[in-house]
């Protein structure tokens, strides 16, 4: 519900359980946050804008109009006048001058929904959502500024955007353009984010907010390992169940910055938006320019709400395609199972035993096209090696489905290899600049997605291959980072429109990719999970989590994973032992009970492992069949976190109905002489009485309980003999 207040001149966005209130004060129509936090009733809050306090209005008090931008709590703050806390936007004219500052001009409230031009974005029906646009400009540059409010009615998410159109006779340049702001005052803030590196990505660090700037942020071309486009504030209290939270996820896969800025008045600035470092946009007269979505959470009933008003979101508003509500098949992958070595006899050795096993699809990757034998060559030749693929890839895949199994395969679309056929015909479609020797990183370049005629060969390179054989899942990855921005393409005043651009030709490809073939799973990937965000799962509903498969490793990086996102996103699959990322062993049952919690599938030589595990997969098929309704489509709620207790792990999903549950216990490290852990199990209905049962210990008896009982007084978790154990526990209604 969005409702204007015409008398007050105060905007009211209201969702199931939350308010947005923005307001617009003096005749020079400075457009001010008001409040955001548990739903009001009414629209009586204009006075947190203290416009009655010193230094007042300019229209009332204009000798201190410095002062006043330097406190008011700018809904769209600019930059270069007065406010002297980070602005949102910044604007470089013709003249060199770099100020600005933003009037409100207009409004306009409907329901549902518009898309944001080249950019990925929430959906939603007129009935599920209704959109404030608010129009305001800096007439002395000749800008007109749109900030886009949408305010769901199933769940307790406001999304923001800005569109900047130029509506002078001349170009200017915007140099930094953000896509959302709130500015609140501090409460002793803690701030959460997510951390990590390559093989350990998106950990959760929570630290107190102090005075000056703290963010997280990537420059690297993608959204990245190092940080992820996520900020929260929370209070120091805020626990699972408890607590304030006011939470942005950034739907874009390129440069992003995440910031709060406490204050000298003690107020905090909370943005988020492309990284100004490397970026510089021309727009000339009439032209516009879409920043990507911000998607914001409040909630004051701790992280369980908010990853469930994020979870809701993205599997109904986000995710598209005829998989987002679909069991997907259960894959094996070859990597770690041949690398580059292998060939058409040694894949379907595999896949006869897979299929054998229950295992649905086969993926081949890296090493098929090309002369592609190690990583050092061949990406951008992408051509079937018929000396690895005998007979050729239509063959292979043929073959794979007579076995009753789908075909996968792997590209890099974006990358290209000095010592590849591409490079030496085409040396200036790599991004570099001029006078310099651009870096490798993984020995590989890469491709300048700028340009019209590098997109139209990556897109008919990789639907080419698509039209020949019944290829029915893409693997998309992406093993290098950008560096050396230069384009041989542009001109040398929009060079740094390359970062952007490049992020807007991925999702034009894979836009492209599919509308033409609208049955393919997508997964993408970027050395694992580096671009795991928002703006991938648009096109594609599950992407690669982590190239670490180690299963307890993986447990704190599915769980800052499943803090925003949904299970049903997160590429898991159950590896060899030892792992290839750490050399750990790990019990095999272990390893399928944590990917159980993700897509499921299998990163091994079916061939070659131990009898004991071989004849384990027909059970761990099984139980992936019985239980991913319930994991893909369920709430999910965090019961302990290993991360932070250094012994053991514990999540829950829940069905929306409350009939079914599954917990999932893994106990990282044995304890001497103790007796039993007790949990205590969230979202059922106190109401009904459920059975209990403990899948993989037939040694434990069932029991009956009342939903009340059980998340009161909890269940028992028997210590289990040796580390890396695991439980899976069914609660169903009687």
């Amino acid at each position: 519900m969005v409702k204007y207040y015409e008398d007050e001149r105060i905007f009211k966005l209201d969702t199931p359980n939350t308010t947005y209130m923005i307001g617009i004060v003096d005749e020079e129509g400075f457009i001010g946050h008001i409040y955001y936090g548990r739903k009001l009733k009414d629209a009586e809050a204009s006075y947190l804008l203290r416009t009655g306090e010193p230094p007042f209005v300019p229209g009332r008090n204009n000798r201190e109009r410095c002062s006043f931008y330097d406190c008011f709590p700018f809904e769209y703050p600019t930059g270069g006048v007065g406010d002297y806390r980070e602005s949102c936007i910044s604007v470089k004219t013709q003249g060199g001058h770099m100020t600005s500052m933003l009037s409100y001009v207009s409004h306009e409230i409907f329901g549902g929904k518009p898309e944001l031009e080249g950019l990925p974005a929430t959906f939603a029906d007129e009935a599920d959502c209704m959109t404030l646009r608010i129009t305001c400009e800096d007439r002395a540059v000749g800008m007109r500024v749109e900030l886009l409010y949408t305010a769901f009615n199933d769940t307790d998410v406001i999304t923001r955007s800005t569109r900047v159109i130029n509506m002078g006779s001349g170009s200017f340049y915007l140099t930094k353009v953000f896509s959302a702001c709130i500015d609140m005052d501090n409460r002793d803030f803690d701030m959460v984010t997510l951390h990590g590196s390559w093989a350990r990505e998106r950990h959760i660090q929570r630290k107190s907010l102090g005075y000056g700037i703290q963010n997280v942020s990537s420059f690297r071309g993608e959204s990245s390992h190092q940080d992820h486009p996520f900020i929260a504030l929370t209070d120091k209290n805020t626990t699972q169940e408890n607590g304030e939270i006011y939470a942005m996820n950034f739907v874009y896969s390129g440069n992003f910055r995440a910031q709060a800025e406490v204050s000298q008045f003690d107020s905090v600035r909370l943005s988020m938006g492309i990284h100004p470092e490397g970026f510089c946009w021309k727009l000339e007269s009439g032209e516009c320019f879409q920043t990507p979505e911000v998607v914001m959470v409040y909630t004051d009933k701790g992280f369980d709400a908010m990853t469930l008003s994020f979870h809701r979101l993205y599997k109904k508003h986000l995710i598209r395609g005829e998989y987002r509500n679909k069991k997907r098949p259960i894959l094996i992958n070859n990597w770690e199972a041949t690398y580059f070595d292998f060939d058409t006899q040694k894949l379907l050795a595999i896949a006869k035993e897979a299929s054998a096993l229950g295992i649905e699809m086969l993926v081949m990757d890296d090493g098929w096209f090309g002369n592609r034998n190690s990583d050092n060559c061949a990406l951008g030749d992408w051509v079937v090696n018929e000396s690895k693929l005998k007979g050729g890839l239509k063959y292979l895949v043929d073959e794979v489905n007579k076995l009753g199994m789908k075909f996968g395969i792997w590209f890099e679309p974006e990358m290209i290899s000095p010592d590849s056929d591409l490079y030496r015909a085409h040396p200036d479609w790599a991004i570099a600049v001029p006078g310099r020797t651009p870096a490798q990183s993984r020995q590989q370049y890469v491709l300048d997605l700028s340009r019209r005629e590098v997109v139209e060969y990556v897109y008919e390179a990789v639907a080419s291959v698509l039209r020949s054989a019944n290829i029915e899942y893409v693997k998309w990855d992406m093993n290098r980072q950008l560096s050396d921005i230069g384009s041989a393409g542009l001109a040398p005043d929009r060079q740094g429109e390359l970062y952007h651009r490049y992020v807007l030709a991925v999702y034009e490809l894979q836009g492209r990719l599919i509308k033409e073939f609208p049955h393919l799973l997508l997964e993408n990937c970027s050395g694992g999970g580096a671009r795991f965000d928002p703006g991938m799962l648009y096109f594609g509903p599950q992407i690669w989590c982590s190239d670490d498969t180690d299963a307890i490793e993986r447990l704190e990086i599915q769980e800052g994973t499943a803090l925003i996102y949904p299970l049903s996103t997160m590429g898991a699959h159950v590896s060899d032992c030892p792992n290839h990322a750490i050399g750990r062993n790990t019990p095999f049952e272990t390893r399928g009970i944590v990917a159980l919690a993700g897509t499921f599938g299998y990163e091994l030589d079916v061939t070659k492992i131990p009898d004991a595990d071989r004849k384990m997969i027909p059970s761990q098929v099984a139980m992936y069949h019985k239980y991913n309704d319930l994991v893909r489509e369920g709430d999910y709620y965090r019961i302990a976190s290993y991360s932070s207790n250094r012994s053991y792990d514990c999540w829950e999903v829940v069905s929306c109905d409350r009939t079914h549950a599954l917990v999932t216990y893994v106990q990282v490290l044995n304890r001497p002489n103790f007796k039993s852990r007790r949990i205590l199990v969230k979202g059922l209905d106190a109401d009904k009485r459920y059975t209990v049962s403990y899948v993989n210990n037939k040694d434990i008896e069932k029991t009956s309980c009342s939903g009340d009982t059980l998340m009161k007084a909890g269940l028992l978790i028997p210590n289990m003999w040796g580390d890396f154990k695991a439980l899976l526990i069914d609660i169903e209604e009687n």
